[in-house]
């Protein structure tokens, strides 16, 4: 795809984030704004503002996405798997799980897999779910083995990063994490993406999606240099 082409077909990709604890019930309203205005593919909003987002965007093209378990992914799988449900019920389509990191580097492969199915199944039907893999932690191997389990439990979706943790998206992890599963999951990029160079180098290496709270500054064709 042309560069042109692709900055104009953008807006689609960009799940429309802000994670931050202070953020006021003003900036939520203004995140909804702002994705309805460019047609964002999400907001992605912490569990507590979804019921909002949610009659925002009531009838748009702007889906609600949150965060479970986040941004440690060391909740109990059944906190993870309550928090995803209630948050289907309140009307989030998406949901983006932090596997266990600190199980996975452990070795504890079927732990890691319930944990993730554990919350696809308390969604199902309802909401797809992406897993964050927080790849700033892992070596490559951890992040194949965590691509793959993924996958096995019926995820939707990797992500690399929460944007809380050490790094962040990587070109080179995109293509690691893509080769990883098939083609039937998709990849999202996500922390650090806050220019058109480097999210175009994302969805070219294999990203399906990109986490962002620059995305209005990407879809007018500038940079940011800061946020997630």
């Amino acid at each position: 795809m042309a560069a042109s082409d692709l900055t104009q077909s953008l807006s689609r990709y960009i799940d429309h984030t802000l994670l931050k604890p202070e953020a006021t019930r003003a900036d939520l309203e203004k995140l909804c704004k702002e994705a309805l205005e460019h047609h964002f593919y999400s907001v992605c909003v912490n569990s507590q503002w979804v019921s909002l987002c949610a009659e925002l965007l009531k009838g748009s093209d702007v889906s609600v996405c949150t965060v479970v378990g986040f941004p440690l992914g060391a909740s109990t799988s059944e906190t993870k798997a309550y928090e995803a449900a209630k948050a289907a019920e309140q009307g989030a389509a998406e949901v983006d799980m932090v596997l266990a990191v600190g199980s996975l580097i452990s070795g504890d492969y079927d732990y890691v897999r319930e944990d993730i199915r554990n919350v696809v199944q308390a969604v199902e039907g309802r909401a797809i779910v992406k897993v964050i893999l927080e790849t700033g932690l892992l070596n490559n191997e951890q992040k194949r083995m965590a691509s793959k389990l993924s996958e096995e439990a019926g995820a939707h979706f990797i992500k690399t990063s929460t944007g809380f943790g050490k790094g962040g998206a990587t070109v080179e992890d995109i293509r690691l994490m893509r080769s990883s599963v098939s083609d039937k999951v998709g990849v999202k990029a996500s922390g650090g993406v806050r220019d058109l160079e480097t999210a175009h180098a994302m969805i070219e290496a294999g990203a399906n999606r990109l986490g962002t709270s620059s995305g209005v500054a990407l879809v007018q064709g500038g940079n940011s240099t800061g946020g997630y």
